[in-house]
């Protein structure tokens, strides 16, 4: 299995104007469908005003963790195009959205796929891209009575804590080398109160 893969480093935006209609891209680093809930949330906030919100994600290194969504255009006209361009550039863990200003003329289904892809594809060339490694995702759920010792555990090891809650139990994520993930894991299952849940490798 391959252990590294390409993303966007950060956001990024480009931009397709045809016939009155406006096509803005957006490409961000993305690993989850939860997450790229939010930021297609936070998009449709952000322009209220437009008329479709069409986007694709491509997530993991299997090839089968992906979706296109028209977002009401005709069907493959903008989610397809849009995935196409996330395999072009042969990344994963990437979201794009295109948001579209209608401006009045129907493009037709050739018309709206050329500006989807191309929304995209600027977005993806104003991008910059990471080679990045995959790591084991895990969620550490435990007692307050083992919590400074796992805690220590995890300092001692340089494993950083991606998010924490410390309510009625404690939970943390974490993530894990591919290399060590085995034998940290096999460490950490002493620990009498631990339960490990795997969230997945990205």
């Amino acid at each position: 299995m391959k252990v590294k893969y390409r993303t966007v480093k950060e956001r990024s935006e480009g931009m397709y104007k045809e016939k009155g209609s406006k096509f803005i891209g957006i490409a961000v680093p993305c690993y989850t469908e939860p997450e790229a809930n939010d930021f297609l949330s936070e998009w449709k906030k952000e322009h209220n005003q437009a008329r479709h919100l069409c986007y694709a994600y491509r997530f993991g290194m299997d090839d089968n963790s992906y979706r296109a969504n028209d977002d009401g255009e005709p069907n493959n006209s903008a989610g397809a195009p849009i995935l196409g361009q996330i395999d072009s550039f042969e990344l994963t863990n990437t979201l794009i959205g295109v948001v579209r200003y209608y401006g009045g003329t129907k493009l037709g289904v050739g018309g709206l796929i050329n500006a989807y892809r191309t929304a995209a594809k600027e977005a993806l060339s104003n991008a910059t891209t990471v080679e990045l490694e995959m790591y084991d995702w895990v969620q550490l759920n435990f007692g307050y009575e083992d919590m400074p010792h796992i805690m220590n555990f995890l300092k001692k090891n340089n494993l950083e804590v991606k998010t924490k809650n410390f309510e009625t139990d404690c939970t943390v994520t974490i993530n894990l080398p591919q290399e060590s993930s085995d034998g940290i894991k096999h460490e950490l299952k002493s620990f009498d109160s631990l339960e490990i849940t795997e969230l997945g490798t990205y």
